[in-house]
């Protein structure tokens, strides 16, 4: 869900999702208060409360629900709730965070060499591309053909030797 701007899990769905109880999630986060700057972890308002009741049918206070306000954890907070809890699960879920955000940095790291690569090979193109225009150009120009002299091409013959010729033929 959506909250302030940002998307949140409240308490219990995220102490049902490590295993704990919302009480023992609270906490643990209150003996690492530290840990959960106000980016990561929010008590939600009275009114903010009475919209999400209405929205996902949480009971009412009459009927067993909760006594406090529950709190709204960001996901930079859910992720470091899996750090102070000590559940299988947490555990779990702490080493798969771990082990993504390595992966991630790899991947950027991949990435950045594959950028630097496509730009040395840009830079390339653009070299081969003027040598390539130059070599069309010069092709170009040899496949004009060259002005027209005026001037016949192989031997004249003195005007009375093709006479000369005719008759001895």
């Amino acid at each position: 869900m959506v909250l302030r701007s940002h998307r949140v899990i409240l308490d219990s769905d995220l102490a049902e999702l490590h295993g704990v109880e919302a009480r023992h999630l609270n906490q643990q986060v209150k003996r690492n208060a530290r840990r959960f700057p106000v980016e990561f972890r929010f008590r939600i308002s009275q009114r903010e409360f009475s919209i999400l009741r209405s929205q996902n049918v949480i009971s009412s206070d009459r009927h067993g629900g909760k006594r406090y306000l529950p709190y709204a954890f960001t996901e930079y907070g859910a992720v470091m709730a899996a750090t102070v809890l000590n559940s299988a699960r947490a555990i779990e879920m702490s080493i798969f965070v771990v082990r993504a955000f390595v992966r991630m940095r790899k991947a950027m790291a991949a990435s950045r060499r594959i950028a630097a690569k496509l730009s040395e090979l840009e830079q390339r193109l653009d070299v081969h591309d003027g040598d390539i225009r130059e070599l069309v150009e010069m092709i170009r120009e040899l496949m004009v053909p060259p002005p027209a002299t005026g001037r016949r091409i192989g031997f004249d013959l003195p005007s009375g030797a093709a006479k000369s010729r005719s008759k001895a033929g």
